[in-house]
């Protein structure tokens, strides 16, 4: 939209142009490229917390004590002070304005999690409108289970998982749901999805998608479980057919509806009856024993009546390296409780549809402000161009289909909505920062963030750690960024193994 770089021509030109239709948004948030994080405070007062995320509106901080049991919530505000003397033209910040409290107004501490439990960092979502967060505390795990009726056998269990729903504004806690004796992978939240106002826990041991819906009031309740039973009334029908008797004789609801899926899918590729048997005989029945043992592994929803499920073997969540192991993904519609597509992990057909439409796999709400101009291969020509090039780089297609399916379903609110990130208008190494909530290796040099318009200028530069910091014998450092939704306002924290942590806050002055 803009044909000047110059801020004050801009705002003119904002003033007396008129934006394409839907593009009103991206061309306001071109003016990030003239406002963006040009001073760093390194190594600031802060306290010790474990630092989470900001919300994806900026109204709140997420973090947690260290020793995993107090939720701590601060308001980022805009740093204010003043001058006495003559100085006032001085460049150098006061001793004041570098604090942390500079910055963040702490509003609450509350415990979460009892003497025995831990809050699990990893997880946090949070309902844009109503200002809830989702957090989750947990005991330690157990490996040395004893076999259970309707579990898995040889997957991990965990005493007791609490999900808490907590109202962000004053640190209430409005509702539980509890798990005991159960598993959900709470590893970079891989075991929960939300969507608006839905919440879907994936239970690996007892391989049960609960379906969970967040009440105006603050309330968790109960919508559906898939799983052993697909449909409300299933066990009940069930119950009053069949004669009970000691160990299971089915197989599970999702199961039947499966295998009815793959059954019916090679049944339709032949027309002829002999080639047909013959089909099926090749394609279904040699592989009926490895359809059975397939187990759910991680769950998403597309919109509220399809969930992504992605299937694999009981040895790939044992290992947790399941990207070694083959694996399917289904779409289920919970409506209909059938299975209406099936694919596996080396399929072309899954890839293209994860190229071409890539937004839809995350889910966002369309009520979201900042959340949708999240760029993606699907939305954004240069992270397009991107992906193009790792294709063209890849010695074998079917393993980089492979790599690229690795990420669904997608893990839910990975994904930081700054502009800085915005790829149309900054470049940056994606190996040392991107928008993903992922900890990434330091290095002794500055991270650039490069005008994507003008492709020789230097916006601006994120270094973590000390100021003096250079290249010493020190184990590897660890790096992690929060970056404010829409201001020009970054968290980076360093962590080294018995080194104390270094935060740094990068900010417009």
């Amino acid at each position: 939209m803009f044909k000047s770089l110059n801020v004050t021509a801009r705002v003119f030109e904002r003033q007396i142009v008129q934006p394409r239709p839907s593009a009103s948004v991206n061309s306001v948030r071109q003016f990030y490229e003239n406002f963006v994080p040009s001073c760093t405070i390194y190594d600031i007062d802060c306290p010790d917390n474990s630092f989470r995320k900001f919300t994806d509106d900026g109204k709140y901080l997420i973090s947690f004590s260290r020793n995993h049991q107090e939720l701590i919530v601060y308001r980022p505000t805009w740093l204010s002070f003043s001058y006495k003397g003559e100085d006032c033209d001085s460049d150098a910040l006061s001793q004041r304005a570098k604090r942390f409290d500079s910055f963040f107004i702490h509003l609450y501490t509350v415990s979460l999690a009892t003497s025995n439990e831990f809050i699990c960092k990893d997880v946090f979502l949070y309902l844009e409108g109503l200002e809830f967060g989702i957090f989750a505390t947990s005991t330690a795990q157990t490996h040395e289970v004893p076999a259970t009726e309707g579990a898995v056998n040889g997957v991990q269990c965990i005493e007791r998982i609490v999900f808490h729903l907590v109202r962000l504004e004053d640190g209430f806690v409005l509702d539980e749901k509890v798990f005991c004796n159960d598993f959900v992978n709470l590893t970079h939240s891989m075991g929960v999805f939300l969507h608006e106002d839905l919440l879907c826990i994936m239970s690996l041991r007892y391989q049960a998608i609960h379906i969970v819906q967040i009440r105006d009031s603050g309330n968790l309740v109960d919508v559906r479980i898939v799983g052993t039973f697909c449909r409300e009334d299933d066990e009940l029908f069930i119950g009053s057919h069949i004669q009970v008797t000691e160990g299971p004789i089915f197989l599970s609801g999702i199961k039947q509806r499966l295998l009815s899926y793959i059954f019916r899918k090679h049944w339709s590729e032949e027309t002829d009856q002999t080639l047909r048997i013959q089909h099926l005989k090749k394609k279904f029945y040699f592989h009926f024993q490895d359809y059975i043992d397939l187990i759910m592994w991680k769950v998403q929803f597309l919109d509220r009546h399809h969930l992504l499920i992605k299937f694999g073997s009981v040895d790939g969540v044992v290992s947790r390296t399941t990207d070694q192991h083959p694996s399917f993904f289904a779409v289920y519609n919970m409506e209909t409780t059938e299975i209406i597509s099936f694919f596996q992990n080396s399929t072309e057909e899954l890839y293209y549809l994860y190229e071409q439409f890539c937004d839809h796999f995350t889910a966002c709400s369309r009520s979201s402000l900042h959340a949708n101009f999240i760029s993606s291969h699907s939305n954004n020509i240069y992270a397009f161009d991107q992906l193009c090039v790792i294709k063209n780089r890849a010695s074998s297609f079917l393993q980089f289909v492979k790599k690229m399916v690795t990420s669904l379903p997608y893990t839910c609110q990975s994904q930081s909505p700054s502009p800085y990130f915005d790829l149309s208008l900054f470049r940056y190494d994606e190996k040392l920062i991107s928008a993903t909530d992922r900890h990434r290796y330091s290095t002794e040099h500055p991270i650039k963030f490069i005008s994507r318009r003008q492709p020789h200028i230097l916006k601006f530069k994120i270094k973590p750690g000390s100021e003096a910091s250079g290249s010493d014998a020190r184990p590897k450092r660890i790096s992690s960024f929060l970056f404010h939704p829409y201001l020009p306002l970054a968290i980076s924290i360093q962590q080294t193994y018995m080194q104390p942590t270094v935060v740094n806050i990068h900010f417009r002055r």
